[in-house]
């Protein structure tokens, strides 16, 4: 396995941002965790349709890239799509009445967890295919440039991407078109239960994105603000339609693949390492320590969505389910006009 003390984890710490965009990130952060933990709550009861794909442990990823984008911005998920959705500004009572399959969802029921998405906040429904948001991005983006331009594009995937054709013919359409796109691998280090170093030669996966002639960096995932910090230089380079960007942010996911899946193919030292650098208290503990916000404005934020939470995993359990005829709308099907 790759070892454990991460070069990239031992950087000087990313300028902080101000106050209110630091308590913002912060904010997103434990909005994604409080609505992750109550919606495991509610599958494991078996209260929640279908299956769960959580982000528990990434939300920095989400919460610095995402930090970056306006209303206007687009981007592309994966079949682990909450924290995204979120911390693009999809309503959570939208998104726990998706997870109960009603109408009252960002989808109106139709995508469930994996397919978490709504144009109107500029979130297309998530691919669930590995790699799949990929090629979609470019298309998104090519469009940007040629009817909105300054919009940009950010695409989130696994590294279990990186090996598929999708993901490759994508990023080189991206490069070729100089596409205001943003590639961001979550690199969790595992494909479902597929450790990196099984499916890869190489120990950093931007050194692969290199070869289509774009930026790449690797960072630490866990660290909201140096998140917030690479991405900024990405945004801005695809808003000045300089082409696109590759980060590869280095995290670890606090909960299995997809299910009740107990993670027992994890090294324990690996495991216990990273479960160490939990990008919440990472957070607290900077903002602490630098007085940016007193213990209780943190802890005002965190109670906040913790009750946030909850009032939207009780709304979409209430919510209107949808009749029959729901199921022939807003899809293609034989016959269809």
């Amino acid at each position: 396995m790759f070892p454990l003390n991460q070069p990239e984890l031992e950087r000087s710490p990313a300028p902080l941002p101000d106050k209110e965009k630091a308590l913002d990130l912060y904010r997103t952060m434990w909005r994604i965790r409080a609505f992750e933990d109550r919606v495991y709550q509610y599958f494991e009861a078996g209260r929640i349709p279908g299956t769960v794909h959580q982000y528990q442990g990434q939300e920095a990823i989400a919460a610095g890239v995402c930090g970056h984008l306006q209303r206007r911005d687009y981007i592309t998920s994966t079949h682990r799509p909450h924290g995204h959705a979120i911390a693009k500004g999809i309503p959570l009572e939208e998104m726990a009445a998706e997870l109960f399959g009603s109408v009252a969802g960002c989808c109106r029921g139709h995508g469930g967890s994996m397919h978490m998405g709504s144009p109107e906040y500029g979130m297309p429904p998530a691919s669930a295919i590995v790699a799949g948001g990929v090629p979609i991005a470019a298309g998104i983006g090519l469009s940007c440039r040629m009817r909105k331009p300054g919009s940009v594009v950010a695409c989130f995937f696994g590294d279990g991407a990186f090996n598929n054709g999708a993901f490759h013919e994508g990023a080189n359409l991206c490069a070729i078109w100089d596409l205001p796109v943003v590639l961001v691998c979550e690199n969790n280090f595992y494909g479902a239960s597929t450790h990196l170093t099984l499916a890869n030669k190489i120990p950093r996966l931007a050194q692969r994105a290199c070869s289509y002639g774009m930026p790449a960096e690797t960072v630490d995932g866990n660290d909201v603000f140096v998140v917030y910090e690479a991405a900024g230089r990405a945004v801005e380079r695809a808003r000045a339609n300089e082409g696109p960007s590759f980060l590869e942010c280095l995290t670890y996911r606090r909960c299995g693949h997809s299910r009740r899946d107990r993670n027992q193919y994890r090294d324990k030292q690996e495991e216990q390492f990273w479960l160490a650098r939990d990008p919440l208290e990472l957070a607290r503990d900077r903002l602490l320590r630098e007085n940016v916000a007193t213990r209780a404005e943190l802890e005002v934020i965190e109670q906040g969505a913790a009750a946030e939470a909850q009032a939207a995993l009780e709304h979409g359990e209430r919510a209107a389910q949808p009749d029959g005829e729901e199921a022939l709308r807003h899809v293609f099907w034989e016959g269809s006009q």
